[in-house]
């Protein structure tokens, strides 16, 4: 499904759009007519005469009527220069590089029944709502980040994947997103041999402890234009045993919207599975689909005969009023 049209965004034929001038002398006009109409009412001094020659009329109505007229004229107007407007359509193709954190933090039960558990559940809810012919990359988040599927069509192979995801030492942010630009070199490239656009959806629970900086990885992405979803995932009261030790294990929502931030995209935080799920489905609506520019004439002349018709009704009322 088509996603509407966003606002205008320029015209076709912009010099059609001087016959806006004549708006300020029409309200100027009424203005006018309206103060000659209140001092030809001060001449009658028995109002109770005058009520009875002019019916009494909604002030508002009338006022309303007007407005309604000259926002159809506007609206017409605007419909007559072409407007343009940018539409969101179904991208024909991409690459998504799935990149899950796998760091012993994922081990944590504040969401039930672990945060990997329940991220992998979610993260194959995303992929199967994805278009099939995208392709979808998945790379694991440790200390160690490496890509465990290349970009494929073959969800079957990636779910399995997701499901063999196992808790491994150490959280490498920048270096995961390193790993996730080098699976979208492998991405196929189209019949004109250009790049399919590329994007990466990236969960983390936790702050970076190793590998290169973030930021810095983040920077090369922008230049490649490939936009970073980021989740921040977790609560920051959830822990872990390890060693016979209990550690605190919140999330870093702030390197994570540095992150989105810099390469334009966009940051998530999901604290529970109903949050990461509804995470999943706004990134889904960002990544399925993309701005093309659309002429929406008819939806502004649309717009400007409704203005009419209400108009049309006020009048009607009004001039009721004096039969």
């Amino acid at each position: 499904m088509r996603a509407l049209a966003l606002p205008v965004t320029g015209f076709i034929d912009p010099g059609r759009l001087w016959l806006l001038a004549i708006i300020p002398l029409l309200i100027a006009a009424y203005i006018v007519l309206l103060n000659r109409k209140t001092s030809a009412g001060i001449r009658f001094t028995n109002t109770s005469v005058l009520a009875m020659v002019l019916p009494k009329q909604s002030q508002w109505l009338r006022h309303v009527t007007v407005a309604l007229a000259l926002l159809s004229l506007v609206t017409l107007i605007g419909a007559w220069a072409r407007p343009n407007g940018m539409d969101k359509v179904p991208r024909e193709r991409a690459t998504i590089v799935l990149v899950i954190d796998v760091s012993q933090s994922m081990i944590a039960t504040d969401v039930a029944p672990t945060r990997l558990d329940a991220a992998k559940t979610e993260a194959k809810a995303f992929v199967a709502s994805l278009p099939t012919a995208y392709n979808v990359a998945l790379v694991s988040l440790s200390g160690n980040p490496s890509v465990r599927v290349p970009p494929i069509t073959d969800r079957t192979a990636l779910n399995r994947a997701i499901d063999a995801l196992q808790p491994q030492d150490g959280t490498a942010i920048g270096d995961s997103i390193k790993a996730a630009l080098a699976a979208l070199d492998q991405a196929p490239k189209g019949t004109d041999n250009s790049p399919a656009p590329g994007m990466i959806v990236l969960l983390s629970d936790g702050a970076n402890n190793a590998g290169q900086a973030p930021l810095q990885l983040a920077q090369d992405a922008a230049k490649r234009s490939v936009p970073i979803y980021t989740i921040a995932y977790g609560t920051d009261n959830g822990y872990v045993d390890l060693d016979g030790q209990r550690s605190r294990v919140p999330p870093d929502p702030a390197t994570l919207k540095d992150i989105s931030t810099a390469t334009k995209g966009q940051e998530y935080s999901a604290d529970n599975v109903s949050q990461l799920k509804n995470a999943y489905q706004s990134i889904k609506s960002e990544v399925g689909y993309e701005g093309k520019v659309k002429e929406i004439t008819a939806t502004a002349a649309g717009v400007g005969l409704v203005f009419a018709l209400l108009a049309a009704v006020g009048a009607l009322i009004l001039g009721a009023r004096w039969a």
